[in-house]
């Protein structure tokens, strides 16, 4: 993958951790009710996008980055059904909530071209 595709998940990864503090009400709306500390929860994945993107960023700590950027997507995926499935979400269309389920798929097998 050239790096411009390198740099592209990068910025997605620290623009969404941005958004967790800048839109939280999003997020916390999307937590699943059975995952705990909605709030805590909303914060430490934030920050955990922002570490991950800016990880990708430097060669020594990329392979490390890619596979945070894996961990990150298959962990938001019962958000991402949650969304689907939720009568919360009924602003968004349903043919872009339920895109969103392969596209973590997608989203994994691009972090892991730079593992």
């Amino acid at each position: 993958m050239t790096a411009f595709f390198l740099y592209l998940m990068a910025a997605f990864l620290i623009y969404a951790g941005t958004k967790h503090f800048t839109d939280k009400k999003f997020f916390l709306k999307a937590m699943p009710p059975y995952v705990p500390y909605h709030e805590a929860m909303v914060k430490i994945s934030g920050l955990a996008e922002i570490i991950v993107g800016i990880g990708l960023l430097f060669e020594p700590s990329r392979s490390y980055a890619a596979w945070g950027a894996i961990a990150l997507f298959v962990a938001v995926f019962p958000a991402n059904v949650y969304m689907f499935t939720s009568e919360k979400f009924k602003k968004i269309p349903q043919w872009m909530l339920l895109l969103r389920l392969p596209m973590q798929g997608v989203l994994i097998w691009w972090a892991y071209q730079y593992v």
